[in-house]
């Protein structure tokens, strides 16, 4: 039976809300008639802004209060940034759609002052502010000159700490940055060579209750298949690793015809260590590449340390 009404959970940062109100116009357009609501609410990611995030925590901290509406059917759907979205879902759930993706890439913002310089060229010192420890551990890397200090709160309000002068440069999504309409302070966006993104960064990812047909037809339009197979691969990697969004697992996925191609990171927090492999196969088989890169980078001891950094920012 064709649903009448359709419900969908979101946060309500002001970057999920226009994700949320995209997918919403964008199923008006396809599904004429059908009625859809919206619920807004934050979630403990939103309300503890004072705590770097990998201290408090990895699994679901902006998913988690949205699935539960879903759990006790006041949702039918909720929008997520994928890279928010952990890989294993509470049972019941399901990842229904993947939506085409934007620039994935991390870009640096700066300071009016530090406008003629690029990542490469910035003096000594520079503050960098990044709340990703995938961030931080890659810059750190290729950066040890640079200083880099956590920054929490929305992208606005981000982008006010910058200019107050706090921070001589941001590291931000490029996708949110595009989404909000701050395309226009770009400086520069960072090339994979230097700072692989964040599983399905870029990407919106609609999550839905299983066994329910009709809430998955309705969503399926929104579908972006070659989205789709670079975004199952880069979780499947990440699964199979144990690591949570708040873990210096970075990756990049291209696409050559039949061909995938999915490269991946793992790097201590100081930067000194950082392994990084590559792993290619059909797009039928997105998902075991993930998983072969993921046996790949564990034989080099990216297990080990992934242990030493759950040791150092795990939840007390």
């Amino acid at each position: 039976m064709a649903l009448e009404q359709l419900r969908i959970a979101s946060r309500r940062s002001q970057l999920a809300m226009v994700q949320t109100n995209w997918v919403k116009a964008e199923l008006e357009k396809a599904h004429p008639g059908l009625a859809i609501s919206v619920e807004a609410m934050a979630t403990q990611g939103d309300k503890i802004l004072d705590v770097a995030l990998a201290k408090i925590g990895d699994k679901g901290l902006f998913t988690k209060e949205l699935e539960a509406q879903m759990l006790v059917d006041r949702a039918d759907i909720a929008v997520h940034s994928l890279k928010d979205l952990p890989t294993n879902l509470p049972e019941g759930l399901m990842l229904g759609c993947i939506t085409e993706r934007e620039d994935p890439a991390d870009a640096l913002v700066v300071n009016a002052k530090n406008a003629d310089y690029q990542l490469d060229t910035l003096p000594e010192g520079s503050v960098v502010g990044t709340s990703s420890l995938r961030r931080l551990a890659q810059l750190r890397h290729h950066y040890p000159h640079l200083e880099f200090k956590d920054v929490r709160g929305n992208v606005i309000t981000r982008l006010e700490k910058l200019d107050a002068g706090n921070y001589d440069c941001l590291i931000l999504a490029a996708a949110g940055l595009t989404r909000l309409g701050f395309g226009d302070r770009i400086h520069q966006n960072i090339p994979s060579e230097i700072s692989l993104h964040a599983v399905g960064q870029g990407a919106l990812g609609i999550e839905c209750v299983e066994g329910k047909p009709e809430v998955l037809e309705l969503i399926k339009v929104l579908e972006h298949a070659p989205t789709s197979s670079r975004c199952l691969a880069e979780r499947s990697f990440l699964r199979e690793l144990e690591g949570g969004c708040q873990v210096p697992i970075g990756v990049n996925t291209t696409i050559d015809g039949d061909t995938l191609t999915l490269i991946g990171m793992v790097a201590s927090l100081d930067g000194k260590r950082l392994i990084r492999e590559q792993q290619s196969g059909t797009l039928a088989e997105a998902e075991t590449i993930g998983k072969k890169l993921a046996d790949i980078l564990k034989s080099q001891g990216a297990g080990e340390i992934l242990k030493e950094i759950f040791d150092t920012v795990r939840p007390q």
